[in-house]
């Protein structure tokens, strides 16, 4: 049975960013730093590999990054046309992120990209 990996590329696009990110994290967070990027469960010719299973770590991580406190940092692209189509229904800034985390709370296992997407295809559906 062939076991399946997330590459740069896939975690990148879990995470609503580019790989150029995902190989910038890497490298400014490595193993040594105070704030580590989650290590590959395997290398295949020098490209990193996780486990699907890993992708909540990754987030975890990318979500204690230091400076994405309140305010901090732009938002994914994903959240950026969540949060212009939940504008567009009504809602204010504030009103969706807390629907974000409601809905990230309630669905563990979805990514907030994810959850990005699937509210903004059930509203656009």
């Amino acid at each position: 049975m062939t076991e399946r990996y997330l590459g740069v590329l896939g975690v990148a696009e879990a995470l609503g960013v580019s790989r150029h990110a995902v190989h910038k994290w890497r490298s400014r967070y490595s193993d040594d730093s105070d704030h580590p990027f989650p290590p590959p469960d395997v290398e295949v010719d020098g490209a990193p590999g996780w486990r699907p299973d890993r992708l909540a770590e990754i987030v975890r991580w990318r979500e204690g990054l230091p400076g994405r406190g309140a305010g901090g940092g732009r938002p994914s692209l994903a959240r950026q046309e969540y949060l212009k189509e939940a504008g567009s229904r009504g809602l204010t800034r504030d009103e969706a992120i807390r629907a974000l985390a409601t809905f990230g709370e309630e669905f563990p296992e979805m990514t907030e990209p994810e959850i990005c997407a699937w509210l903004v295809g059930k509203w656009r559906g």
